[in-house]
């Protein structure tokens, strides 16, 4: 059991898994809102032991070297690698600190997101229709860059659909063939999709100026990420093509300035964030505290 808790900042839990907090801790403190700074971070942990936070704010190498009581870290938000993550992980390893994270629960909404905004954007729904006449999924050409959890949620959405799918990974996956879908070099997929959806980690680049080339003129690209899957000014240069983009927030985005760009299609919504996505966290938040303990 640890002495004290502290979320640094809202974590996005359940009440009924906020109550649960205090049975792994003596003392439990939750911040309503957003540290500024390192120096509030670790005024905010003090000298509490466990640490929870979310996809807000970072936890450095310095914040760490303060808060000496430190040995555990709930990060309530996805954790996918050291790399990407928003606490020095490494660092943390090194003082014997343990760091936990969560994965996939937010991808239904983001699912649910691409096919809704997909289909407005092909029947002309609130919108000009992206062909002279309504089209459906049917038939359609689509390229998942990543397919990882969400990734692969959205390729079996758009084929339940209809859709073609191919599909760029690391390496070939034997259940995505089995299922029909072709893996293709990134090159090839660009230039052969109609859609094109980016399903990668943070801090993941993978389109820079020749990728946006071969993927040319009239196509719809989808981020999915928490960042750009993209060198801004290669995309800033595609997007005067007859092109569209959609995202869901700015940190998909990745720049304000685009926001209001005629082929941008931005909700600045995390559509990740549902009822059931809070539901699913607050699980497995609660689950990595249960493990550590044991």
């Amino acid at each position: 059991m640890f002495q004290k808790l502290v979320a640094i900042e809202p974590v996005s839990l359940v009440p009924s898994a906020e109550k649960a907090l205090y049975s792994f801790a003596g003392q439990v403190v939750m911040y309503p809102d957003v540290p500024a700074s390192d120096d509030e971070i670790i005024a905010r942990i003090g000298d509490a032991d466990a640490v929870l936070l979310s996809y807000t704010s970072r936890i450095n190498r310095y914040v760490l070297e303060c808060c000496l009581n430190v040995k555990y870290i709930g990060m309530c938000c996805s954790l996918y690698s050291p790399e990407s993550a928003n606490v020095d992980i490494r660092y943390a390893n090194e003082r014997g600190i343990t760091v936990t994270g969560i994965r996939d629960y937010g991808d239904e909404g983001v699912v649910e997101y691409v096919v809704s905004e997909l289909v407005r954007c092909l029947h002309g729904f609130g919108q000009e229709s992206w062909e002279e006449l309504p089209r459906e999924i049917t038939g359609l050409k689509v390229g998942i860059v990543g397919l990882g959890k969400s990734g692969g949620m959205i390729a079996d959405a758009l084929k339940f659909f209809g859709a073609d799918i191919s599909y760029y990974a690391r390496s070939e996956k034997e259940a995505a063939t089995a299922k029909g879908y072709c893996f293709l070099p990134l090159e090839k997929l660009l230039a052969e999709s109609e859609v094109i959806c980016c399903c990668l980690n943070k801090n993941t680049v993978l389109l820079h100026e020749e990728e946006f080339r071969q993927m040319g003129n009239r196509k719809i690209l989808f981020n999915t990420g928490l960042s750009p899957a993209w060198d801004e000014a290669a995309f800033a240069e595609w997007l005067e093509g007859d092109n569209l983009c959609f995202c869901d927030t700015i940190g998909a985005l990745g720049s304000e300035q685009l926001l209001n760009h005629p082929h941008v299609r931005c909700m600045q919504v995390s559509t990740g964030r549902t009822r059931q996505a809070f539901d699913r966290l607050s699980a497995k938040v609660l689950a990595n505290l249960s493990e550590y303990n044991g």
